[in-house]
């Protein structure tokens, strides 16, 4: 971790912090409006500070982080988690929104598909039994 003097890049933070998996990935969210600082859209070179708070757009949710230290050097989870602290109000919308997709998923049918030859004919068999 580097400290506060040190300029470092929206892009190379959140790549940092593994908000992603790239810099390229990271720029191209940058870009599209995905990524917001203070609710500002700004560029991937935009310099990062310490305190600032950043909203990450991902897979339909909105991360909510407020930035508690500055690293161009991608390590292991644990060193990205200290990099930042998630506000309550984004853990508890993010609990909600995988609560619900897990809700989703189970009440979803587990079917493969087409029964195959053997499915249809055990299903023709227990039909029979009558």
């Amino acid at each position: 971790m580097t400290g506060d003097a040190a300029r470092i890049r929206l892009d190379k933070w959140l790549w940092a912090a593994r908000f992603f998996k790239t810099r390229a990935l990271a720029v191209k969210a940058i870009d599209a409006g995905q990524v917001r600082i203070d609710g500002e859209r700004v560029k991937p070179a935009h310099p990062m500070r310490v305190g600032v708070r950043v909203g990450v757009r991902k897979s339909g949710i909105v991360v909510e982080a407020d930035v508690l230290a500055l690293s161009d050097r991608r390590g292991n989870a644990a060193a990205a988690a200290l990099l930042y602290a998630e506000t309550p109000q984004s853990v508890a919308t993010r609990e909600a929104w995988l609560a619900a997709r897990r809700a989703e998923r189970d009440s979803a049918p587990r079917f493969a598909g087409r029964p195959t030859k053997r499915d249809r004919r055990h299903l023709e068999d227990f039909l029979a039994e009558r």
